[in-house]
């Protein structure tokens, strides 16, 4: 299922409008809201079959409500994931940060600073819990989202969460890609089989 969370431009504007600045957090409740009907009115899954995806700021989408709600999904994939997003967007030297202040706001003003601490992933990962099995995905040369944001995400998982090895927290750097991965059609196939291959196995879908 795909699912259109405010913030994306699918359902128009105001639907775009009411998932930025100060609203972004309606953009995770959203992901989280669409699994619990699945789950618990549709019933068309359990949360021990239910995974999620998102790249780049799906990423973050993932990460945000994984920390929100880490008991609904059995296993997550987080590709090239923005999810340091306070460090990253304080930073006005990287190269994308001030233009992107219009999506997000600019946490050199407290009101986005405070806002964006109470859901930047990095920020958030609970102590003590069980979180779904996580892939987090990363390019050595992502210009967008620097490697060290999936590393550091990875890392505070790994510290504080609960996962035994049932439930792995695995990080996966590419060394010659970027921010949009393999650009060769093979390339491409064999790392979306990769990532098929980590949920498959997760999700104890072995096809017998």
């Amino acid at each position: 299922a795909i699912v259109h969370v405010q913030g994306g431009g699918e359902l128009g504007r105001q639907w775009y409008e009411d998932g930025k600045f100060l609203n972004k957090k309606h953009t995770f409740d959203d992901l989280i809201d669409v699994a619990h009907h699945f789950v618990e009115a549709k019933k068309w899954t359990t949360k021990d079959l239910l995974s999620c995806e998102g790249r780049s700021a799906g990423g973050l989408t993932i990460g945000a409500s994984i920390n929100q709600s880490p008991e609904l999904f059995r296993a997550a994939i987080l590709g090239v994931p923005f999810v340091d997003v306070l460090a990253t967007m304080i930073d006005a030297s990287i190269p994308l940060t001030s233009g992107e202040w219009e999506e997000w706001g600019n946490p050199n003003e407290v009101k986005y600073f405070q806002y964006m601490k109470e859901y930047s992933p990095v920020n958030n990962v609970k102590t003590g819990v069980q979180y779904p099995s996580c892939l987090l995905l990363a390019g050595l040369n992502d210009p967008r989202v620097q490697y060290w944001e999936p590393a550091k995400f990875v890392a505070s998982l790994r510290y504080a969460a609960s996962n035994t090895n049932e439930r792995p927290l695995l990080l996966k750097t590419d060394m010659s890609s970027g921010h949009f991965s393999a650009s060769d059609r093979y390339k491409y196939l064999k790392e979306l089989a990769f990532d098929y291959s980590f949920l498959l196995w997760q999700l104890g879908i072995n096809g017998s």
